[in-house]
């Protein structure tokens, strides 16, 4: 069931999605070479429990792996595509690009964002990759419209970025959100016809979250059981924004 807020409930979820937006803000001015990711995540947590929030994140338990995660964010470096594990030992280097994903719950409500950040000037291969990336989550962002429907979404992330030349993880998605992290539905970034297509209404928020590959779309897990890379060893970027259906239109609740 998709659990449709009003609209009391969404300025929460705007309180919560701004936060997330002030943090990710903050991480991608620390990315620059010498960092490790581990500087990125202790920033983050402080940041976190200075605004009174709880990390979305952290503790959460995941099934297919048997443990919760330990961490408040996702650092995922270059061909790493989600769920990367911040370290001590990953250091960032100039041409390097970092996936920062975190997620807070504040007074209830769940804002999750994520950004993709090159550390100096990417190459333009690179430049293009993250591009096309934003521009397909804009697109998505664009179909979500009360009288749409969850495929209008999908195909539009679809459309841009095989039309670019870039391939889709299809393995991981983007999902509803609201007093749970995860809510129904499953938000592809593709048309998966295994799923409902349900009719776009007011109240309903979206997180969506494009992962796109430089080369092939295929994944695989690190040893770590959480870390997705890409197989082929390609570069790989993350964009996400929490999206209201609102009478006027979309509103991403996590930028101002």
């Amino acid at each position: 069931m998709i659990i449709r807020k009003t609209p009391a409930e969404l300025e929460k979820m705007r309180a919560s999605g701004l936060l997330v937006h002030s943090i990710l803000a903050e991480l991608a001015g620390m990315v620059q070479e010498g960092v490790t990711t581990m500087d990125l995540e202790v920033a983050a947590e402080k940041m976190i429990r200075d605004a009174g929030a709880r990390p979305a994140f952290k503790g959460y338990y995941v099934p297919a792996v048997g443990q919760r995660f330990g961490f408040v964010l996702c650092t995922s470096v270059n061909d790493e595509i989600v769920h990367g594990l911040p370290s001590t030992k990953v250091e960032l280097r100039k041409g390097d690009i970092v996936s920062i994903d975190t997620g807070v719950e504040l007074n209830g409500w769940f804002g999750d964002s994520a950004t993709t950040v090159p550390v100096g000037e990417p190459e333009p291969k690179v430049k293009r990759l993250l591009d096309v990336t934003k521009e397909s989550l804009e697109r998505a962002i664009e179909q979500v419209r009360a009288g749409n429907r969850l495929f209008d979404i999908c195909a539009a992330v679809e459309n841009h970025v095989r039309a670019n030349g870039f391939s889709i993880v299809k393995e991981y998605v983007g999902h509803g959100i609201g007093t749970q992290l995860h809510e129904e539905p499953q938000v592809p970034n593709y048309i998966d016809r295994r799923n409902d297509n349900p009719r776009l209404k007011e109240g309903m928020v979206f997180a969506i979250e494009p992962m796109v590959n430089a080369g092939a779309g295929d994944s695989k897990l690190k040893p770590d059981r959480w870390t997705a890379v890409a197989k082929d060893g390609s570069y790989s970027a993350h964009f996400e924004h929490c999206v209201a259906v609102t009478a006027d239109g979309p509103w991403v609740l996590t930028r101002p």
